[in-house]
């Protein structure tokens, strides 16, 4: 019964906030490289906020150093929604956030050099994470992919509080409603697909902790490859990486392809389950199988990519 409260819960916020976002006008207006044709409401997924919050304060105030990172995350974001924020301020903001959630999850009390690496990772993937939402129900369902997954390790390991991962995936549920359509009634904006990385990241971050196994960041392995290649042919190109653009794999089978967008969106959902429940499948073998299968993952993952995306390039040519 307390799941489906706040269920309900949630589902009263996104209608309140739908009302506030007419309002104060935060909407997505479409251009040239928008994957979109109509006004849509902008800021939705602030719902995965709320969905933590709930847990918050269930829990009695578990993880607060992180759940602070979330809260400096979802704001900042969330004003980058309404606004045009400084690009100094925002990455000023993310670093106290990362830096919140290492102290939450203990990265401190490790050696020196670890604290770089992580760094990189943690934005980097919260990044990618942004650049992949340009979809309708992309965010959402490959998220559903990413939870389940947490979901079934947590079921052996233990290494979060299972509500964490149940509010996240109820507020995600609510989400999906509105917005895995033809037409969104909302996207997620920088405020959900930030602070469903952010979560996402804490998680996995306290999974490898407890697991002392960093497999388990292929979990993420779909989007990565995306995000990896997307980048290095725009350097190659000399494009400005951090300008909008419509140079994503799933963008080009949803736009050029002229594939169903929900279609590509469940496709990255399955495509990440499958590789998932590989990955933890491989856990039960040595580490000199989990390397080598890691290896064969990335470079398969990246040749299905090239393949793909050089056919439909060449088709427009």
């Amino acid at each position: 019964m307390i799941y489906l409260a706040i269920f309900a819960l949630l589902l009263f916020a996104i209608l309140v906030y739908f009302r506030v976002a007419h309002r104060y006008n935060i909407i997505d207006k479409p251009n040239h490289r928008s994957s979109h044709t109509a006004i849509t409401i902008r800021g939705g997924g602030i719902l995965f906020y709320f969905g933590a919050l709930i847990y918050f304060i269930w829990s009695g105030f578990q993880y607060p150093y992180f759940f602070c990172g979330l809260t400096l995350m979802a704001l900042i974001s969330f004003l980058d929604d309404m606004y045009t924020l400084s690009n100094k301020l925002r990455i000023i903001i993310h670093l106290i956030a990362v830096f919140l959630l290492f102290f939450e999850v203990g990265l401190f009390s490790l050696p020196l050099w670890v604290i770089p690496l992580a760094l990189v990772v943690t934005i980097g993937i919260v990044n990618a994470y942004n650049f992949m939402d340009g979809i309708n129900g992309i965010t959402t369902i490959y998220s559903f992919a990413v939870l389940w997954l947490l979901w079934l390790v947590n079921r052996e390991l233990a290494f979060i509080d299972e509500r964490l991962l149940y509010c996240t995936g109820i507020a995600n549920a609510v989400f999906a409603f509105f917005n895995y359509r033809q037409r969104a009634k909302c996207f997620a904006g920088d405020v959900g697909s930030v602070s469903m990385a952010f979560l996402l990241v804490f998680m996995l971050a306290m999974l490898i902790k407890t697991s002392g196994n960093f497999v388990y960041l292929l979990f993420l392995t779909v989007y990565g490859v995306d995000t990896g290649w997307t980048i290095l042919q725009r350097i190659r190109k000399k494009e400005n990486i951090f300008e909008a653009h419509r140079s994503h794999l799933y963008q080009y089978l949803a736009n050029e392809a002229g594939i169903n967008k929900l279609v590509v969106a469940a496709s990255y959902g399955l495509l990440q389950l499958s590789i998932g429940l590989m990955v933890v499948y491989i856990t039960n073998y040595g580490i000199t199988v989990q390397i080598i299968s890691s290896v064969i993952i990335l470079l398969l993952m990246s040749f299905i990519y090239l393949y793909i995306k050089n056919n439909i390039e060449k088709k427009l040519l």
